[in-house]
């Protein structure tokens, strides 16, 4: 039998880490694509942060757990050229968002699941906002 002293592991988990990445981007078609990982989700793929290019388009200062959300300048120019997400968070919940067929409304769900429909969207993987052709999830 195992002793803690203080918090066990669950609570930990449950309470300081920010188990989901959120990462929000655009293609060239001006369509958005969020990516929600779930950190501690087994057989979890990882996700692609900057693509390849050279090493001065790169975001250099990504930190786990560390909101990034001015991936654009005050022209809505790219900051990154090879960061893929201009913004991102982390969160301790599992936010869904979706907009609502019936009437077009943007629905955040949180810890509640829901079933994206097809055939709305592209996959993404035509083009990134930073006009890396053929690049996807």
């Amino acid at each position: 039998m195992t002793q803690y002293v203080g918090n066990n592991p669950t609570d930990v988990l449950d309470g300081f880490i920010k188990r989901y990445f959120y990462g929000l981007r655009r293609n060239d078609d001006g369509e958005l694509f969020l990516v929600r990982l779930d950190q501690l989700a087994p057989g979890t793929d990882p996700i692609t942060l900057n693509e390849l290019g050279e090493a001065d388009g790169n975001f250099p200062d990504f930190e786990e757990g560390i909101d990034y959300l001015d991936g654009l300048d005050e022209n809505h120019n790219i900051l990154y050229a090879n960061l893929r997400y201009p913004q991102l968070k982390w969160d301790g919940r599992s936010l869904l968002y979706y907009v609502d067929q019936a009437d077009g409304q943007f629905v955040l769900r949180i810890s509640e699941g829901y079933t994206y429909p097809t055939g709305n969207s592209s996959d993404g993987t035509s083009s990134t906002y930073g006009g890396l052709a053929g690049s996807g999830y």
